[in-house]
């Protein structure tokens, strides 16, 4: 992870706009804001979000204001400039880099800082990120947050147009990925939720990702513990299940993970 503070060559040297956050590995972009920025000295396109009251950016409209900055892909010389500049390939963050993120647009440039040099507020704000995620029936999310919060959130309240087309099927809604370093969750690089706006759309339950794991450890069982539990062969496991007897919580072509509770509930039933 690289942290770039955006400043302003009109502005004091000491005023910081927001932070620039660059994912190698996945290639993302992720612009974190003040609390209390200032609009007219936000950079153009971010403006519009502080004015929503939006302060944590998420990757699609991060790289866009990172695009602007840049040569474009299309760019009729674009194989030689990436050749002037010893590059392999089309790459936004090194060409962002070459000229420290400056543009003839604005008088933004970017200087680079270690993560302890991060304001109180966004190491705050970033106890909000996403542990974890369950999808639940569409448009339902059952979220972890960092801060060991749990909250469901109903995503269709939230208005989000380019998620609209994930929530009515169940097969896609499940679809649903947690970006890197829990910035937020995703179906794709435009139907995407930030941490903050998830965290405050949340209704919060007294629930915790370790409570779940705890529930999957001690009342989750295995094919072969069913067996020993009813003291059966694996044979007999697939026909309870075929007969609806028992259903799996998860099933795949080797395995099946069975609640505990419902199979310690067959030792008493007759057939």
């Amino acid at each position: 992870m690289k942290i770039y503070a955006i400043k302003d060559d009109t502005l004091p040297k000491d005023k910081i706009l927001g932070y620039l956050i660059y994912y190698e590995l996945q290639n993302s972009f992720y612009i974190e804001l003040p609390d209390d920025a200032d609009r007219w000295e936000t950079p153009m396109i971010l403006s519009s979000f502080v004015e929503k009251g939006i302060y944590s950016i998420d990757s699609y409209w991060s790289k866009i204001w990172v695009m602007q900055r840049i040569v474009p892909q299309d760019r009729q010389n674009i194989a030689q400039i990436i050749c002037d500049n010893h590059l392999k390939e089309y790459d936004e963050y090194r060409l962002l880099m070459l000229a420290n993120g400056r543009c003839e647009q604005d008088d933004c440039y970017l200087e680079e800082v270690v993560s302890e040099e991060l304001p109180a507020f966004i190491k705050e704000r970033w106890q909000t990120k996403i542990n974890d995620i369950i999808p639940l029936k569409p448009p339902q999310i059952l979220i972890f947050f960092r801060n060991e919060i749990a909250g469901i959130v109903d995503v269709n309240s939230m208005g989000i147009p380019e998620c609209r087309p994930y929530l009515t099927n169940n097969e896609r809604f499940n679809t649903v990925e947690v970006q890197p370093d829990g910035y937020g969750v995703y179906w794709n690089e435009r139907a995407m939720i930030s941490y903050s706006m998830l965290y405050a759309y949340s209704s919060k339950i007294p629930l915790s990702l370790a409570d779940l794991h705890d529930y999957i450890k001690n009342r989750t069982v295995s094919s072969s513990q069913v067996c020993d539990i009813l003291e059966c062969s694996r044979q007999n496991v697939d026909d309870l299940v075929r007969r609806g007897k028992i259903q799996p919580i998860r099933t795949d072509a080797k395995y099946k993970l069975f609640s505990k509770t419902d199979v310690l509930q067959r030792i008493s039933v007759k057939e």
